[in-house]
């Protein structure tokens, strides 16, 4: 995790212009997994595209409708990933405006095999907390093309923060959600999350060129690229240390996650525990290590021979 900036800090509510057709309103949600809390951005002149419009709050509820200016109105409503954070007040605010709700699906679409395994066997999840009542209106695929009023948003699914992330392409810039953030990195936390998956994701948004991604939390990321190359390298070393201490011997993920997650509160012990489990699945499906029994967040791993 990198050190949050002091400097992002706005005012929850208040509807900020980013740049043209752009503006944020910051939720009221802040928490050690949220930061500030969460972004909803609005793109458009007219006809308008809500992103993630966030918790079920009715405070945020009401600064969204009053950010909707004489001559404009709401006519999408898009939703990146089914969490607690991002999708409950899709259905509040599509009742109130008429404005279809659009996602890639329900709160497991896009699950992958490893980890659809992982929940049928009992794994639960962690983190923000999966908004299982989600719905979409419509469902997107990765590729399509959200055309609105002056604006169009390219569908990119995204998995590895939970199955069913998208990131959005939006003229050179791209809400990555929760999947690229500057102020810390994204929580994979199986069954939703899948590193594999991520890591996979991460090659993608690579392959375009950007000029800024604005994340689901914290302030927008000025260096696209730079950020991507940080994200790999991170998870690369994350892996390397869990290599380094299976060196000497079989351990579980809680014991892996307390050697190697030392700068951290202990409140926060639980999610890098799940990340850990995240690299350790990752790391199976490379054959370089293995449970010594079923592959469950229990078990102890060892390297592969």
């Amino acid at each position: 995790m990198t050190q949050p900036p002091d400097d992002f800090n706005p005012t929850p509510g208040e509807a900020v212009t980013l740049e043209p057709g752009l503006r944020r309103i910051l939720a009221p949600n802040p928490s050690p997994m949220t930061y500030r809390g969460t972004n909803t951005y609005l793109v458009g002149s007219r006809g308008l595209a809500v992103i993630d419009p966030g918790p079920q709050d009715a405070a945020h509820l009401k600064a969204i409708l009053a950010a909707v200016k004489p001559g404009q109105d709401i006519t999408h409503i898009v939703v990146s990933h089914a969490h607690l954070d991002h999708s409950p007040l899709a259905s509040s605010l599509s009742e109130r405006t008429g404005a279809p709700v659009l996602a890639y699906g329900r709160a497991h679409a896009g699950r992958s095999k490893v980890m659809t395994q992982l929940a049928a066997d009992g794994l639960a999840g962690g983190g923000e907390g999966v908004d299982e009542q989600f719905t979409p209106d419509r469902t997107v695929s990765d590729g399509d093309t959200i055309v609105g009023d002056g604006w169009a948003l390219q569908v990119i699914h995204t998995p590895g923060h939970i199955g069913n992330h998208i990131a959005l392409g939006w003229n050179d810039v791209c809400f990555t959600a929760d999947h690229v953030m500057g102020w810390a990195s994204s929580l994979v936390s199986p069954p939703d999350g899948d590193l594999t998956d991520f890591m996979a994701s991460c090659a993608r948004l690579a392959e375009r060129s950007w000029r800024v991604f604005y994340p689901g939390h914290g302030a927008p990321v000025g260096e696209p690229s730079d950020r991507l190359g940080w994200l790999v390298s991170h998870r690369k070393g994350r892996e390397a240390s869990i290599l380094q201490a299976l060196d000497s011997g079989p351990l579980n993920a809680r014991d892996l996650a307390r050697q190697i997650y030392t700068d951290i509160p202990t409140a926060l012990l639980p999610a890098a525990e799940r990340n850990v489990f995240a690299h350790l699945v990752d790391l199976t499906g490379q054959f370089r290590v293995a449970p010594q029994d079923a592959l469950s967040s229990d078990a102890c791993f060892e390297l592969a021979n």
